[in-house]
């Protein structure tokens, strides 16, 4: 499975972006996709994720409200809207998957994905 993260750009903030993640090469039934970011000299930290096939998403407190994940099955294509920017959110973005749905727990952390894309930085200016 390949993924394809792109999106990312400079914001002031307040402002919006909209990350996209294109899936490719085998696939499963059934998925587990989330998107994650790291900034500098952080830990990598859990934004959101999404069970595939029934749409089931869950949030990281520190974007809950803010944030919307979500997917089109047709593209193989997972989205992050990203509102209400805050310079706390500049950081590399990276989507991944795990074959399967993930129980919340699960879902949070990062070593059961199995699958990454590359990263995409998102800086947002004050």
């Amino acid at each position: 499975v390949q993924l394809q993260a792109s999106g990312g750009g400079l914001v002031q903030a307040g402002g919006s972006l909209t990350l996209s993640c294109v899936t490719s090469g085998r696939t499963v039934s059934s998925y587990t996709a989330a998107w994650f970011r790291q900034a500098p000299g952080k830990e990598r930290e859990f934004v959101a994720a999404i069970r595939w096939s029934a749409g089931t998403t869950s949030y990281a407190d520190s974007v809950k409200g803010r944030f919307t994940i979500s997917r089109d099955k047709v593209k193989n294509t997972m989205y992050l809207q990203m509102n209400s920017l805050k310079p706390e959110d500049t950081a590399v973005y990276c989507c991944a998957a795990a074959a399967g749905n993930l129980a919340l727990s699960a879902s949070r952390v990062d070593h059961p994905y199995d699958y990454w894309g590359q990263g995409t930085q998102v800086t947002v200016s004050s």
